[in-house]
């Protein structure tokens, strides 16, 4: 794995106190949740590279449709890869939930901070500049939204499919760079 610019461990301390082992945070997991659903921060590390936080929802950026959601005790048993998967300045936050319904977040450090990872341009955003147009329709059928890119031709370059518009572009790739 390649690692981009880590965000200063000093400064995540100073905002938010000493962070917590994955270990520690499967012991303590409940009441962290529940503290979490009260608006507390905190931090977990994963072998002292890896810091994400456990967080209120009202912390999680975005709209929180298009993000996985784990079910609590899926999310205690599989911390920490949860853990590295968030810590990845290219990754989205993951939400975490009781019967289906968010209560808490799990994001990376880099976000706390305010710095987002290195900004990675979408295989949607290259087509875009490219000159391409993307067409997005939903399916009822299948219940998919289903994105098309056309050259400017009219020619089909990409296609992608996915339970909502972000899945769908998500699922676009860029078409080679030969005509």
């Amino acid at each position: 794995m390649i690692h981009g610019e880590r965000p200063s461990h000093d400064e995540l301390v100073s905002m938010l106190g000493v962070p917590i082992t994955v270990e520690d945070a499967r012991a303590r997991w409940g009441g962290l949740i529940e503290e979490a659903k009260s608006g507390r921060t905190v931090m977990i590390i994963r072998e002292r590279w890896e810091w994400a936080a456990l967080v209120p929802l009202s912390k999680v950026g975005g709209v929180l449709t298009g993000l996985p959601l784990v079910g609590l005790s899926t999310a205690r048993s599989k911390l920490g890869d949860l853990v590295r998967q968030v810590a990845d300045p290219y990754s989205e936050p993951v939400v975490l939930g009781r019967h289906r319904k968010p209560v808490a977040g799990l994001v990376g450090a880099h976000v706390l901070l305010g710095k987002e990872g290195p900004e990675r341009p979408s295989a949607a955003d290259a087509l875009l500049v490219g000159g391409h147009t993307i067409t997005l329709t939903h399916n009822p059928a299948e219940g998919l939204v289903l994105a098309v890119a056309r050259d400017r031709d009219g020619r089909e370059v990409s296609a992608g499919a996915g339970h909502n518009a972000r899945e769908a572009l998500r699922d676009l790739s860029e078409p080679p760079p030969w005509p």
